[in-house]
């Protein structure tokens, strides 16, 4: 017989784990940045997957290796993200696929072996919960705030689940790893690009940068041509949101994520328009990185179908009946505004 009240243990953490949800919204006045999962919509999928509300906090692993554990009752979970996976148990190891419920049994593991030209997974797990300060549950390390005691995961933490109720449920294999954009990363000049020479504007869109070694939930330091500014290179103070790009004296550019400080005093090149943000994110360190700008307008615009595109998703998988899914709606669907391949039953994928 299985407990009533499984247990969710970290075996490792990986790179770098920490539950996050959809951040800590309304503070920043108060100098406390947002938060939250770097990319909403792979949060909002896995949480759908794993029969979680869509708002459910989730482990968020960074650059992959977290290894969990299922103790003492059945653990249903569901990963969302390009990665290799495997479930270990008394039988050995085997691979299993992200984009699906899967349910562990008590004494069995599930590991990230490796992520797969990205960085980010989202790890939704049903029944888990934990304290919210000031109204969320997700982790700020550097003020620790939220999460698991304020701080990232570490190896031998067991945290008790819910009872998740009801049926496992059936595997809802929903898609093949999405293709990677291969698109400019969109942005909006400003709101100090008056600080920058024309030329100087030009060549930040021409050029081509790269994701540096100093990544993380913070922000991403680019680099590439050096951006030239037209007199000082510092200002007053004013306020940053996660998507400004950032220009110091050294002239390389940085993408500030959802760690971000509250205010700054480089100047802002431009600003990563909010259904872009999430791509820029994942791309991995080395990889080359193009702007390319938009109106305030279109980014508006690109936002609301970003949006569009995820309630399509998720829409599908709420539309399961009897062990199936809604597969014209899955099949309409558009993941990370890309294109992608469902899994239809008996392809030689599925």
């Amino acid at each position: 017989m299985t407990s009533e009240r499984p247990v969710l243990e970290v075996v490792s953490p990986g790179a770098y784990a920490t539950i996050q949800d959809l951040g800590r919204r309304g503070f920043r006045r108060h100098g406390v940045p947002w938060s939250g999962a770097l990319d909403s919509r792979l949060l909002r999928i896995a949480n759908a997957l794993a029969g979680c509300p869509e708002t459910a906090p989730v482990i968020e692993a960074f650059d992959g290796g977290l290894h969990l554990t299922a103790r003492e009752g059945l653990v249903r979970l569901a990963v969302a993200g390009r990665v290799e996976m495997e479930r270990l148990g008394p039988d050995g190891a085997r691979t299993e696929r992200p984009w699906e419920t899967l349910t562990l049994l008590p004494g069995e593991s599930l590991r990230i072996r490796r992520m797969v030209g990205g960085r980010l997974a989202m790890v939704a797990v049903a029944g888990l919960s934990c304290p919210q300060v000031l109204g969320s549950a997700a982790t700020y390390g550097r003020a620790g705030l939220g999460g698991w005691d304020g701080g990232p995961l570490r190896g031998g933490q067991r945290w008790p689940l819910a009872p998740a109720g009801g049926k496992s449920g059936p595997a809802l294999r929903m898609l093949r790893t999405p293709q990677r954009l291969t698109d400019p990363i969109r942005v909006v000049f400003g709101p100090q690009d008056d600080y920058f020479p024309a030329e100087t504007l030009a060549s930040f869109l021409a050029q081509p940068y790269r994701i540096g070694q100093d990544a993380d939930r913070m922000g991403i330091r680019l680099a590439g041509p050096s951006l030239r500014h037209r007199g000082a290179t510092e200002m007053l103070s004013d306020a940053i949101v996660p998507g400004a790009i950032q220009v110091p004296g050294n002239g390389q550019p940085v993408v500030l994520l959802a760690d971000a400080q509250t205010a700054g005093g480089y100047p802002k090149i431009a600003t990563v328009i909010g259904a872009d943000l999430a791509r820029l994110a994942d791309l991995p360190v080395g990889s080359p990185v193009r702007f390319g700008a938009v109106s305030v307008e279109a980014a508006v615009s690109l936002a609301r179908e970003a949006e569009a595109e995820t309630q399509a998703l998720l829409a599908a998988i709420r539309g399961e009946t009897d062990g199936g899914w809604d597969e014209p709606a899955l099949y309409a669907a558009n993941l990370v505004g890309g294109v992608v391949d469902a899994l239809r039953p008996g392809s030689e994928e599925g």
